[in-house]
């Protein structure tokens, strides 16, 4: 029923709202200027539309939902690294739900909350860090989708999991596995000395 529901007209409105009124919450909650606030939200919108086009390019999609795409998380975690943790969060529940409105999968509301904005929310979290490196960030970040999605595995999709094996071992590796793969080839990206370097360029100027 929720399934159909997000994918009519009234349930599309809603997540248009919802995502119109999660961006606009990264200007008014923040606690800085201005001109600053508005740097926010606009780096969070760019970052948000960015991370949906390449979430977009799907290079292997998994049959109970989740797939491997080029580099949709990193802009999220990006918000967290250059404005703190709160935007990174604001941004990424902004990400998550746009994602509900083009590729729904929903079993439960709790798997919902789980597989979306908590799931994308988490990636976030990497604001908490944004002294270190940008890996380290991302990783956690990551790290939090990643529980998101076992949780929601271990509960929502039990009947999945092959006869014989644990279900949470099974969660993990399902879905330890697409997001995994899309973690190793953004860290590699990372590391790159232009890419680190024009990131913190980046987030000094702010």
């Amino acid at each position: 029923m929720l399934q159909e529901f997000f994918e009519s007209l009234q349930g599309q409105i809603l997540l248009i709202l919802l995502i119109a009124g999660t961006l606009a919450l990264i200007f008014f909650l923040s606690k800085k200027d201005k001109k600053y606030n508005v740097k926010a939200l606009t780096y969070s919108s760019i970052a948000v539309a960015l991370g949906f086009v390449l979430n977009q390019v799907t290079l292997f999609r998994m049959p109970q939902g989740g797939s491997i795409t080029p580099f949709s998380m990193l802009f999220i975690v990006i918000i967290g690294y250059f404005f703190g943790a709160r935007q990174g969060i604001l941004a990424g529940v902004a990400f998550g739900l746009l994602d509900l409105l083009v590729n729904p999968y929903i079993v439960h509301p709790m798997q919902l909350f789980l597989d979306y904005p908590l799931a994308f929310g988490a990636l976030g979290i990497s604001g908490l860090f944004r002294s270190k490196h940008i890996v380290f960030g991302y990783l956690v970040g990551v790290f939090g989708r990643l529980v998101c999605h076992v949780i929601s595995g271990v509960i929502f999709f039990a009947a999945y999991t092959p006869a014989g094996t644990s279900v949470f071992m099974y969660s993990l590796g399902y879905n330890g596995s697409f997001l995994g793969i899309e973690a190793l080839l953004t860290c590699i990206l990372l590391f790159l000395p232009p890419i680190k370097s024009g990131l913190e360029r980046v987030k000094n100027a702010i």
